[in-house]
């Protein structure tokens, strides 16, 4: 995918999320306002805080997708990465509130019955929510936008406290049908138990987005497979290192070779050459490769052993 069109698509992905969680965040404010619902109203401040993330992985995608320049070398890709970061914060921030005012509502002396209102608004919103945090997904892996992905999940958590809020509106709604006011209580136990998930989620997100800031090296996968294209490439005879680092879709490769040590140093920028077409024409998300060239160990060992 070309740098332009997946900057529209995550671009695209992203509004989507901004758009469709404020029409979610009044239709809960109201359904919790007009129903009584306190599950309802911690809800819609949930997917408040969805439409802060959205604009803030928005922000992220327009600024990651500049060029680089003077003062910024290896362009703005880090961009996306920080974004993830500050999702992350919402995400857990989220986490904690949920469980906060579920353990406050679980000792309630007496809790409150909420109209039928919001448990339609819960079921919509989590039909929304899932089909938004599948059509966000989707797109986020197919960009490689970290932001984006990390912005879907933050849809999926929405969906899980909406399934708490359900649970809980369901289970006040039946025990004042069927008399038994206890089932009230699965609001805030449910809640406590999707505060947990959300929590972990958001840590998750800010592991990964740190590991890119601090340049974290590549999964052994990928670095196997760059090893096998540079041996493939007339010339080299070993690979001394390989070290990879990730700038939001951007990939930067600084690696050691082994060649002849014989041959003149044009030669030998020859090889690196090659290596470099090759590793940036099979890898479109490596955007620069920068090559040092070693003589061959064995080779010097064997000349050694040799001499001796």
């Amino acid at each position: 995918m070309v740098s332009h069109d997946r900057v529209e698509n995550s671009l695209s992905g992203a509004r989507a999320g901004i758009i469709v969680n404020l029409f979610l965040a009044v239709l809960k404010a109201g359904a919790g306002i007009m129903s009584g619902s306190f599950a309802m109203m911690a809800d819609a401040l949930h997917s408040f805080a969805d439409i802060v993330a959205s604009g803030v992985v928005y922000v992220g995608i327009r600024v990651a997708s500049k060029p680089a320049d003077d003062e910024h070398p290896y362009g703005h890709g880090k961009a996306e990465s920080i974004a993830s970061k500050i999702v992350s914060i919402i995400v857990i921030l989220a986490g904690l509130n949920i469980g906060y005012f579920s353990l406050q509502a679980l000792f309630q002396a007496d809790l409150p019955v909420p109209g039928q209102m919001a448990l339609y608004a819960a079921l919509i919103s989590i039909v929304v929510k899932e089909t938004l945090f599948r059509y966000t997904i989707r797109i986020g892996r197919e960009t490689n936008c970290k932001a984006l992905v990390a912005n879907a999940f933050e849809h999926r958590t929405d969906a899980l406290s909406s399934v708490a809020a359900l649970l809980g509106i369901g289970g006040a709604l039946l025990g004042a049908a069927y008399g038994l006011p206890q089932l009230a209580y699965l609001d805030p136990v449910a809640g406590i138990i999707v505060s947990v998930f959300i929590v972990r989620m958001g840590w998750h997100i800010a592991i990964e987005a740190a590991s890119e800031l601090m340049d974290a090296q590549e999964d052994p996968e990928f670095i196997a497979g760059l090893e096998k294209l540079i041996l493939a490439v007339d010339g080299v005879l070993e690979v001394h290192g390989i070290r990879v680092r990730a700038a939001g879709p951007h990939k930067f490769v600084d690696l050691e070779i082994g060649v002849d040590g014989d041959i003149s140093v044009r030669e030998g920028h020859d090889v690196a050459r090659r290596v470099k077409q090759e590793l940036l024409a099979k890898q479109e998300e490596i955007t620069n490769v920068l090559i040092h060239v070693n003589p061959c160990r064995a080779c010097e060992e064997k000349r050694d052993f040799d001499r001796v």
